[in-house]
């Protein structure tokens, strides 16, 4: 296959859901977890949901790095932006979710701070230049995917001298939070959420490659299969993990052959050492304290480090009360499990940040019609 629209043949999906079928044990349960929002909204866009048997059922991970910020972040952002004279700037879906008392960065500018959207990393280094006299903060935030540019941005920043340009890193790690998931009690303990497999991320994968997840797979014997974007990727994955499952193996398959690889891009990785090293503890959305899951700028590149830069305070921040973002984000619940989503919670007026951002679970459901347990197209 060359083309994209070969990857979303409704022939060859038909094809693929017969295999699905035919293989899936009418006497048994698939619960396979998604982790990359990506990948939610492509079975929901697709109605993949819809082409499959009643026993295969996807969870929901914490796959979007908007969603997993915790408030205690956005709400330090907004004590920058009101205590100190610098410009701030940021992703769009980043601005709009709700922080302590309804405040959000989108409001803090409304209020007169100085919040910029961009679209990269080199957005936030021309603003910089623009404006010798500010401060210039870029938020930072992602997973191993959007880490590098920053790591670039910060190098540039260096050898420019640059010195009114940091960053404020919020990059946070997959394989920890798969083992955050796999270990919490809701997992091991009370078993109240059962995962049989996951789909590995693509981009993420893209970068640090499929080896970090052989772990999981021989340690807490879960399949994992990297799955792409596409339809049929995602239908073709499914098919791997059920049979994987069947015959009772865990392993690590790569779908995603056109793309990842078992090392990665290596040149990527070792961007990112230099400039980034692991922090001990990271605050995650629905997960908690995260232990060695965060990266924070190295000493060497200090200047650069707006937690160095600025008197940040700690700030512990308690979600909103009523909303099913942190459940969700651990596979707990699904957005339909919320009493908020559809009623005070919409994309107008968004309660958490799954709402918010374009991968979020709960922006998913609502773009495509999913406000009910279980709907499916009749068979």
């Amino acid at each position: 296959m060359k083309y994209v629209d070969e990857f979303r043949s409704g022939k060859l999906a038909r094809k693929l859901a017969e295999k699905i079928a035919h293989a899936s044990d009418p006497n048994r349960q698939y619960n396979l977890m998604e982790f990359c929002g990506g990948h939610t909204h492509a079975i929901f866009r697709y109605g993949i949901h819809d082409l499959l048997p009643g026993n295969i059922n996807f969870i929901h991970g914490p796959g979007c790095p908007v969603c997993v910020l915790p408030t205690g972040r956005i709400d330090q952002a907004i004590h920058l932006l009101e205590n100190e004279n610098i410009i701030l700037c940021s992703y769009g879906d980043l601005l709009r979710v709700p922080a302590t008392e309804r405040k959000s960065l989108l409001r803090v500018k409304a209020a007169g701070g100085d919040v910029r959207m961009v679209y990269s990393t080199q957005d936030a280094l021309r603003i910089a230049r623009e404006n010798p006299e500010r401060e210039v903060v870029f938020f930072a935030i992602g997973f191993e995917t959007t880490t590098p540019p920053t790591a670039v941005a910060i190098q540039q920043a260096a050898a420019e001298g640059l010195n009114n340009f940091t960053v404020f890193s919020n990059h946070v790690l997959t394989p920890a939070a798969i083992q955050s998931i796999l270990q919490s009690p809701e997992v091991r303990e009370i078993g109240t959420v059962s995962i049989d497999g996951f789909f590995g991320p693509s981009h993420v994968s893209a970068i640090i490659g499929s080896r970090p997840y052989e772990f999981f797979a021989e340690e807490f014997q879960r399949p994992v299969v990297i799955a792409g974007f596409e339809p049929l990727d995602v239908m073709q994955s499914t098919l791997m993990l059920v049979q994987q499952l069947n015959e009772g193996r865990y392993e690590v398959e790569n779908e995603y052959s056109r793309i990842v690889t078992r090392e990665g891009n290596q040149k990527a990785q070792a961007l990112v050492a230099e400039v980034f090293e692991l922090r001990q503890l990271f605050e995650w959305r629905g997960l908690g304290d995260v232990p060695y899951s965060a990266l924070q700028i190295r000493k060497q590149y200090a200047k650069f480090d707006s937690e160095r830069r600025f008197t940040i305070p700690q700030i512990d921040s308690p979600d909103i009360k009523g909303c099913e973002c942190p459940s969700i984000l651990r596979g707990a619940k699904q957005p339909s499990d919320c009493k908020l989503f559809g009623t005070l919670c919409t994309p107008e007026n968004p309660m958490g940040s799954c709402m918010v951002s374009s991968e979020g679970a709960c922006a998913a459901y609502w773009s495509y019609g999913r406000f009910r347990q279980g709907d499916r197209a009749p068979e």
